[in-house]
C-alpha cells in the first residue's frame, strides 16, 4: 500500500484514476491543480506523486521539482499526451520520474504505481 498523490486537471480521469488505485489498496489524496497538490505535500508525506504534466497554474514538471525538494525521497511518474515535453532534457523534470503517455489502460498505472513502490 502507498500513499498516493494525485493532481490531474481533469475531472473524470481524476476520479477514474484515484478509484482504481484505491481498489488496489492505495491511499489516494487527490487535487485537480498543482498548487493544491504543492498544499498537501507541503504538509503530508507521499510515497508517490502521480502527476499531469499540463495543468493551469502550476504544471506537473514544477511540482514535482518542488515537491522532491520537501520529500527527496517521492516517486513521480507523470501522465501525458505530451511525453516529449516531459521527457526533454529542458522541461528539468525529476530525473527518476517515470512518463505513461495518455491514453492508457488503468492496469497500466497500477502496475507501474506497484512497480515504482516495490523499488
Amino acid at each position: 500500500m502507498a500513499r498516493i498523490l494525485l493532481a490531474e486537471d481533469d475531472d473524470q480521469l481524476r476520479i477514474f484514476l484515484s478509484r482504481g488505485l484505491q481498489r488496489a489498496g492505495h491511499v489516494v489524496e487527490s487535487v485537480g491543480d498543482g498548487a493544491a497538490a504543492l498544499g498537501l505535500a507541503r504538509e503530508n508525506n507521499f510515497d508517490l506523486l502521480l502527476a499531469d504534466v499540463v495543468m493551469p497554474g502550476l504544471d506537473g514538471i514544477e511540482l514535482a521539482r518542488e515537491v522532491a525538494k520537501g520529500q527527496p525521497g517521492i516517486r513521480i511518474m507523470f501522465i501525458t499526451g505530451f511525453a516529449a515535453v516531459a521527457l526533454h532534457p529542458s522541461s528539468n523534470a525529476p530525473k527518476q520520474a517515470k512518463v505513461l503517455s495518455k491514453p492508457f489502460h488503468l492496469r497500466e498505472i497500477v502496475q507501474e504505481v506497484e512497480r515504482m513502490v516495490a523499488a
